[in-house]
């Protein structure tokens, strides 16, 4: 309290003393106990009064001593029960968190991981993934700017995440309690498998494996890759104490279409204590994608080679060039490239007709374009015979496919005759044409789709300088060559546009997140934001059914399911409203990340307590663990000093003394006759 608050409440004290004797002892005749009683009533009236209005303010001075924070963390996985250290890992967790002596020193945190990072959740030990990464980043936001020290029950397996080694912050301690049979036990491991999912017929495609030992002694194994129970591909691998990791690429044939199923196997004379992991199952889609492309014309033009080399840069894709007096069939193709169409062509769009093959159509100097305004009805054009360059502008809002722009307004002009071009139907534009740096409003590649029908239109020629040209920009021709190869495959695709998109995978690892996510569009092809999806999931093996809603997502609409169990899955999504739906299967494999296992990983542990300044602990040295703790002078609690500020006397109180002394001189005076 300040000498000026001190001075003020000294004279208050005199002024309520004044004014009570003034009313009641001064003018009286005689001082009786009833004068005395009300002066004092009064006296307190005011000094109550008085006090309210100077608010006199006490400010205290106290110590507030805070903790340091101790994070006891346990890993809740299955690989701590695969390892037999789940009991242990109990006993060790209660005998920290229950400690008094840590409990006096420390704010006690404790916490348990899998693949999420759990507080106050009893350890059960059926986390389906390890992910230690994720303990790091929760405890750098629940105890910011703090030095501390964190102790880690785990056997530092890690399944999902990033490095745990470094991601720790530096002002933590960090001791891991390493759980498992620490002996090394002889194992073979195929540690990591990398397929492609998707593969075409009729190629080949990588297969990468990983495979670890785990031992001391030189060995031999036999690695196989199986499909259908029958070995495919064979080897023999051999290790010793200083290689204990190989890495074996192999080259499978795709000759079904479809879901292919493998299993590749590690297997070597001596027995093992842990076989689950010589075994990794895995599946690769087939797809038949091989496309026959004709492009068809009568001229000779460097157009030609550059696109039939762009087209089968693409392995996929295989491009036949005809004259119009050579063509016996055109059914075997998926497109028809006309180029620079004449007179001549007009048995082709007859035949074309019937058989609807969709088309991409080059225009060009010697192209006829009465005859294209008679046979097509999306363009219609009015030109001269005059020759001009056009040079192309991409446009942001084309949505057929995803093309990025590939400095198109760099690329050379190419060739039209001069004139008007007018779209007639409803068509997606994505280059349109420049004369001098000005717009002309005529297209240069224009895209038309009719129910199941496509065709394209690229109105000009010399479209091989584009080709030479991307390759003197990026030293390469793949961004020409994938924009043609875009074209192509929207072209020679027939799918209509669907109202309902489901999106899934053909296969999934037992114990993944599995994700359905559909969309739902309207009749104007719109996303449906208010649609109502369904999905009826049934287990081919067991033939239970189970029906679920879909959830909304960004852009959509999705289904998530954890914990189904290995086998066969028939879906179908449905719209309510609409009854559009679609059918669909996938397999869960057989592969448990947890049992993979034999040892806890030491090395890795002891990597971070070196680098976070800690120790690493056995089970049997918890009580050592306990005593560092307890002993360690930087885990002294910090004391900060607080100032309090708080009302001589509180307000309320004030108001309830002034109200009552006011109250009993009002009834003193009544009772008395003085008023």
């Amino acid at each position: 309290m300040t000498t000026s608050t001190i001075l003020l409440i000294l004279l208050s004290v005199i002024i309520s003393g004044a004014v009570a004797f003034y009313q009641y002892l001064f003018k009286a005749d005689n001082q009786n106990k009833t004068n005395w009683l009300l002066a004092f009533l009064r006296f307190i009236s005011v000094f109550s009064l008085l006090l309210l209005l100077i608010n006199p303010v006490i400010s205290r001075k106290s110590i507030e001593t805070n903790k340091i924070p101790l994070a006891i963390v346990a890993d809740n996985s299955r690989s701590i029960t695969e390892l037999k250290a789940n009991d242990v890992e109990k006993q060790l967790f209660e005998k920290l968190s229950s400690n008094s002596a840590l409990k006096d020193k420390f704010e006690i945190q404790t916490y348990s991981f899998d693949e999420e990072f759990f507080a106050g959740k009893p350890l059960d030990f059926k986390g389906n993934q390890s992910n230690i990464d994720n303990v790091a980043t929760n405890l750098k936001q629940l105890n910011k700017n703090a030095f501390y020290p964190i102790v880690l029950l785990t056997d530092g397996n890690q399944t999902i995440g990033n490095d745990y080694v470094y991601s720790f912050q530096e002002t933590a301690s960090v001791f891991p309690v390493i759980l498992g049979d620490t002996t090394t036990t002889f194992d073979l491991k195929i540690n990591q498998l990398n397929a492609n999912k998707y593969a075409f017929l009729k190629n080949k495609f990588p297969v990468e494996v990983f495979l670890q030992y785990n031992g001391n002694k030189a060995i031999s194994a036999n690695f196989s890759i199986e499909k259908n129970g029958k070995k495919i591909s064979s080897q023999t691998i051999n290790f010793d104490k200083k290689n204990k990791v190989q890495s074996v690429q192999i080259l499978l044939e795709a000759d079904r279409v479809g879901l292919q199923k493998y299993k590749a196997v590690i297997s070597s004379a001596t027995k093992e204590k842990n076989t689950y992991n010589n075994v990794k199952n895995f599946a690769v889609e087939v797809i038949d994608q091989r496309k026959e492309i004709a492009i068809i014309s009568d001229i000779s033009h460097p157009d030609l080679g550059a696109l039939k080399r762009a087209i089968e840069s693409n392995a996929q894709r295989k491009v036949t060039l005809l004259k119009t007096n050579s063509i016996s069939d055109l059914k075997k193709y998926n497109l028809l490239v006309l180029y620079q169409p004449t007179a001549s062509f007009r048995k082709v769009f007859e035949a074309n007709k019937n058989l609807r093959i969709n088309t991409f159509i080059v225009t060009g100097m010697a192209t006829d374009f009465n005859l294209l305004n008679q046979i097509q009805s999306d363009l219609d054009f009015k030109l001269t015979n005059k020759k001009e360059d056009f040079t192309s502008s991409f446009l942001t809002g084309f949505n057929l496919f995803a093309q990025n722009d590939i400095q198109f307004e760099q690329l050379p002009p190419l060739e039209n005759p001069f004139g008007k071009i007018t779209e007639k139907g409803s068509l997606n534009t994505l280059l349109t044409a420049k004369v001098n740096g000005i717009e002309v409003g005529n297209p240069i590649l224009t895209f038309s789709e009719k129910g199941n029908s496509r065709s394209a239109y690229l109105l000009g020629e010399n479209s091989w300088k584009w080709r030479m040209e991307s390759h003197v920009m990026n030293q390469s021709y793949e961004k020409y060559d994938q924009f043609i190869d875009k074209i192509i495959q929207y072209l020679s695709t027939n799918s209509a546009k669907k109202s309902l998109l489901v999106e899934h995978e053909s296969f999934y690892n037992s114990g993944e997140t599995i994700e359905i996510f559909a969309q739902y569009f309207n009749k104007s092809y719109e996303l449906e934001e208010n649609a109502n999806l369904s999905i009826k999931l049934t287990n081919k093996n067991t033939k239970s059914t189970k029906n679920y809603n879909f959830s909304k997502a960004n852009n959509g609409y999705q289904a998530i399911f954890d914990g189904l169990e290995p086998g066969n899955y028939a879906f179908q999504v449905k719209e309510t409203s609409s009854n559009a739906s679609y059918n669909g299967t996938f397999e869960v494999l057989d592969f448990d990340v947890e049992k993979q296992f034999v040892n806890p990983d030491v090395s890795k542990l002891q990597q971070l307590a070196n680098q976070n300044k800690g120790e690493v602990i056995h089970p049997n040295q918890i009580d050592k663990l306990i005593q560092k703790l307890l002993e360690k002078d930087t885990y002294l609690p910090v004391e900060k000093s607080l100032i309090k500020n708080s009302p001589l006397i509180d307000w309320i109180t004030l108001l309830v003394i002034l109200a009552f002394s006011l109250a009993s001189e009002w009834f003193t005076r009544k009772f008395n006759g003085l008023l």
